[in-house]
């Protein structure tokens, strides 16, 4: 412990305030002794839980813990859900860079301090609030909506999303859109950027109720702008995006491998990858697998309702079902009964496991 007449600070002493639920619609919380320096040997976990369809909106206002190049001394961490599932991690920080304002893509959000037994910082001050429209997304997939969807949104709202982070280019598909309409799109519309601000390249404006069509960015960040006027409003969206990359790819050699994303590392949570395997006419695709480890089964149905890697014959979902697997499992190879075979990797919002390793070659 520190010598006496030493300014360092104390190890966390019993009873001080560290971490908790936060469940009122916005608060404010900090590192323990903010503004003062934490600490030592102190690690504290937030969980911010608001109605159940609502988003969360995070923001630092003050940032400074020790740096380390890894963030190996002490860190923060956000969490896109329960706490230590690595799927649901949105990144981990340290330094006196603050984190980028982010928004969950569902109603729980944590957020974990930890401090080593050297060197402390004055710490952090964080705020949150509810249904805030807008904010930073990262990881290779997610969702957005606009404030209050299903029901109508407010009139006069500016919402920014800003997606990267991920590596690839981005692919944002909107599955609900009924937004005020009207010629050129003046009043209430969504606008689309190939990049991180509105000075990128314009991909699209939409409104009315037609689907925008399906988006694919040049750049590995993508900016979409909502923007309503003072009258008049709709249900709003619903969009979702993923990033290409090792989420989405096509192959069309003779043989390859291929692996859920981050393997052997644990696979982001809320995915849905697809990888399409096309050879020439006549050949057959057989699928090897070398390691399989997912969620596994529930135990109210047996079935694979969480986590799941499914195979289809053909280039589409609608294709026959060759199989559909999830757990830990030694699985037989299996062959495609055409040129064509598409592999579908489903993950839930929590419990993430190590993926999948496959090797596939074609044959005739």
């Amino acid at each position: 412990s520190p010598g006496k007449g030493t300014s360092h600070p104390p190890l966390c002493p019993p009873g001080i305030k560290c971490g908790g639920v936060l469940s009122a619609p916005s608060g404010n919380f900090s590192s323990p002794n903010f503004p003062g320096p934490y600490p030592y040997e102190t690690e504290c976990t937030w969980l911010i839980v608001v109605a159940e369809g609502s988003s969360i909106l995070l923001s630092f206002s003050h940032f400074e813990l020790e740096y380390h190049a890894a963030c190996a001394y002490d860190y923060l961490q956000v969490y896109n859900g329960a706490a230590r599932d690595q799927g649901n991690l949105l990144g981990t920080f340290c330094g006196h860079s603050p984190p980028p304002p982010f928004s969950s893509a569902w109603h729980v959000m944590a957020i974990v301090f930890r401090s080593d037994r050297h060197v402390a910082k004055r710490g952090f001050a964080a705020a949150y609030q509810k249904d805030a429209c807008g904010g930073q997304l990262t990881g290779l997939s997610g969702e957005i909506t606009s404030p209050r969807y299903p029901e109508s949104y407010p009139n006069e709202a500016e919402c920014r999303w800003r997606i990267g982070g991920a590596g690839g280019p981005l692919t944002l598909v909107f599955t609900d859109f009924q937004v005020e309409g009207g010629q050129g799109c003046t009043f209430d519309y969504v606008a689309l950027f190939d990049g991180p601000t509105a000075a990128a390249p314009r991909l699209g404006r939409y409104c009315g109720s037609a689907r925008p069509p399906r988006t694919v960015s040049s750049a590995p960040h993508l900016l979409i702008l909502f923007k309503s006027d003072f009258n008049i409003g709709g249900r709003g969206f619903k969009a979702h995006f993923y990033s290409a990359g090792e989420c989405q790819e096509v192959f069309t050699t003779i043989k390859g491998n291929l692996s859920s994303p981050r393997y052997p590392n644990f696979y982001p949570n809320n995915l849905k990858c697809q990888w399409s395997i096309r050879l020439p006419l006549r050949y057959r695709v057989k699928v090897f697998f070398l390691d399989m480890e997912l969620e596994g089964r529930s135990s109210l149905t047996g079935g694979c309702d969480y986590d799941h890697l499914a195979a289809f014959d053909g280039g589409a979902e609608n294709g026959s079902l060759l199989g559909l697997w999830c757990g830990r499992e030694t699985l037989a190879p299996i062959t495609s009964r055409s040129n064509q075979l598409l592999l579908v990797l489903h993950t839930d919002r929590n419990t993430a496991k190590r993926g999948f390793s496959i090797t596939y070659v074609g044959g005739k």
